[in-house]
């Protein structure tokens, strides 16, 4: 899975949030954005994802070679961040069966395994509302990571996690990417913690495109 922008902007208003952006993006490697808050790295991430319009420019989405239309392109990403919410009124297994039905995860993964894997099987028949911040940022993580899909981006992905999630993070995170994989997948992450990316070895600053 490759992605191109090409003289990409966004703005809003009268005010342009970043202008001109050139960016080849290719599967089975890591790009991290960078910079202040409210330089414009979620808003970047939300174009790349397709779930924000360009003001101007062109985005191009390939897979194995073949042009992705951008109406399809949502099914090829997962996306984890502050912004997107979990359907607290289901348990942790209602919300990973009903997870499925429009994106599928990796081979092998059952809903038992994947809560074994978020340190949440004691968890499973809860529901998502009395879980923890923490948790919570588990459950979005791990939804990220175990579905079937050529491109994961992560906003801020060690919000409300304690050092114990931050560790599960760093080895879940280290997976994607990993050569030893049959279908090493595109991570897009921003951040301003350098642990949360401190294996990536493409780290952008956006404010060059200020």
């Amino acid at each position: 899975m490759n992605i191109v922008a090409e003289q990409l902007g966004k703005k809003y208003r009268k005010e342009w949030i970043f202008r001109r952006v050139e960016l080849t993006l290719t599967a089975g490697t890591s790009y991290t954005f960078v910079g202040p808050n409210g330089s414009g790295k979620s808003t970047l991430l939300q174009l790349l994802a397709g779930s924000l319009p360009i003001t101007e420019g062109k985005l191009t989405y390939q897979l194995r070679g073949i042009t992705v239309e951008p109406d399809n392109w949502f099914r090829q990403i997962s996306i984890a961040a502050p912004y997107l919410e979990l359907i607290e009124e289901l348990t942790l297994d209602e919300l990973l069966t009903f997870h499925q039905t429009f994106k599928p995860f990796k081979a092998g993964l059952t809903s038992k395994i994947i809560a074994d894997q978020l340190l949440l099987s004691h968890a499973r028949h809860k529901e998502i509302k009395y879980f923890s911040s923490g948790m919570k940022q588990r459950v979005k993580l791990g939804l990220a990571f175990f579905s079937d899909s050529p491109v994961v981006i992560l906003d801020e992905p060690t919000s409300n996690l304690d050092r114990q999630g931050s560790d599960w993070y760093q080895e879940q995170v280290r997976q994607l990417i990993n050569p030893s994989t049959k279908s090493p997948q595109l991570l897009l992450i921003g951040s301003n913690q350098p642990e949360e990316y401190d294996f990536c070895p493409n780290v952008i600053d956006i404010t060059q495109w200020k």
